[in-house]
């Protein structure tokens, strides 16, 4: 079994679903498979956009997972859940239904065309940053930095810890 984290964002409605609900599904989803433990879910954070301003403020939460599924199965099955979910990829750093993004594998690094992990901007976002160190309060990224360290240099970033009820 492999340890995985998983950052989840969402801040685009669907008719039947707002981003809050787009998480819950998708966590919902990742529970089910067989060959996943849910371990851990962070509250949920509003945080502003990165990239184009022009856009609503995403939803994000981070999940501990305990997995006998390889990275890139993994990464497909998360693929499918955001596609399930009404997910288009239309630009970098776009508005989206739903984003599934493995921030860790266990201690691999990978490589790949399709997946990079450790996820490449983990250390640089709030709103991965807070609810990792959250689910797990010793969690040592791979640059050797502090978590906590990381958060303070994020602190202009927009995020608001949201425990339930409606996201504004």
């Amino acid at each position: 079994m492999v340890i995985s984290y998983i950052g989840l964002g969402s801040n685009i409605a669907r008719a039947s679903s707002s981003p809050k609900e787009q998480l819950e599904i998708a966590v919902d989803a990742i529970s089910v498979h067989p060959k996943i433990s849910l371990e851990k879910i962070s509250s949920f954070y509003q945080s502003s956009p990165i990239g184009p301003k022009d856009q609503p403020d995403y939803i994000n939460a981070v999940v501990k997972i305990k997995t006998d599924l390889d990275a890139i199965t993994l990464l497909r099955y998360l693929q499918e859940i955001e596609n399930n979910n009404g997910r288009e990829r239309k630009y970098r750093w776009g508005p989206r239904t739903l984003d599934l993004d493995i921030l860790t594998f266990g201690d691999q690094t990978i490589r790949t065309e399709y997946l990079t992990v450790p996820h490449l901007e983990m250390e640089n976002r709030a709103f991965v940053l807070r609810p990792l160190l959250e689910i797990d309060p010793n969690f040592q990224p791979l640059s050797g930095q502090s978590s906590a360290a990381l958060l303070e240099k994020c602190t202009d970033q927009g995020i608001v810890k949201r425990l339930r009820g409606p996201i504004v």
